[in-house]
């Protein structure tokens, strides 16, 4: 796991990791979300067939990271299967990863609108959402939500022309009161963190934010209404 900086929200101390996830000490939680694990089977049975090993390495960097914050937790934000079908195609291995992740660390499934997860599905807890020391965690942004809100769905990416060089990376999107996780997910696609799909969830200006080499990089995106005069230029913030 590379360095992770401090991320401030709503009072809490999280670290944004630059492995697509979040993680919060005070709650031993490593957050993620949109593993989409058995895409790559869902293609396979349309007749599109990939290698079929995004599950497996989407839980490999799951447990990585798991062990190496030494989460007590993991919850997952929605559409960690890529489709309601996912749990009758997946292979024996994979369900024993799940099951064994559940033994290490208390695993709670949010549902998404792919995923059709059930009560005890590998040992985990499923829940429509979650709100802990008054932070909402869900799938999707709910524009009406009032309170501080964690959420996946939108696969944000960040995208830049580097000298000339266009660069996409996955990246987070967030003001002081909503936080939009990047896909974790191996084989996941994603929407540019401007878009108007993302935007719309935001009242005012607010920042794409991904991590390299330790530092957290802010770089400013316009809200709903369309003007990012007042956004900040982007930043850089040293890891604590």
């Amino acid at each position: 796991m590379s360095a992770a900086p401090t991320f401030d929200f709503a009072g809490q101390s999280f670290r944004m990791l630059a492995e697509r996830a979040l993680f919060w000490p005070r709650r031993g939680a490593l957050i993620v979300a949109d593993l989409h694990l058995e895409k790559a089977s869902w293609y396979a049975a349309l007749g599109q067939p990939l290698p079929p090993y995004d599950s497996h390495d989407t839980l490999d960097r799951l447990a990585a990271l798991a062990a190496e914050t030494g989460a007590r937790a993991i919850w997952c934000l929605g559409d960690s299967f890529h489709d309601r079908d996912a749990a009758e195609r997946i292979v024996p291995a994979v369900a024993e990863r799940l099951s064994g992740q559940t033994a290490a660390a208390k695993l709670l499934w949010i549902a998404g609108n792919h995923d059709g997860l059930t009560g005890g599905a590998w040992g985990g807890d499923v829940a429509d959402e979650l709100v802990v020391d008054g932070i909402v965690f869900r799938h999707q942004s709910q524009s009406s939500e009032t309170r501080p809100e964690i959420s996946g769905h939108f696969h944000p990416k960040l995208r830049l022309n580097i000298r000339g060089r266009p660069i996409s990376r996955p990246c987070f999107a967030g003001d002081a009161r909503r936080l939009i996780l990047p896909a974790f997910g191996s084989l996941t696609g994603g929407l540019a963190a401007e878009d108007p799909a993302i935007a719309a969830n935001f009242d005012g200006p607010y920042a794409a934010m991904l991590v390299a080499r330790g530092r957290q990089l802010r770089f400013p995106c316009a809200g709903r209404g369309g003007d990012d005069a007042t956004a900040s230029p982007p930043t850089r913030q040293t890891g604590a």
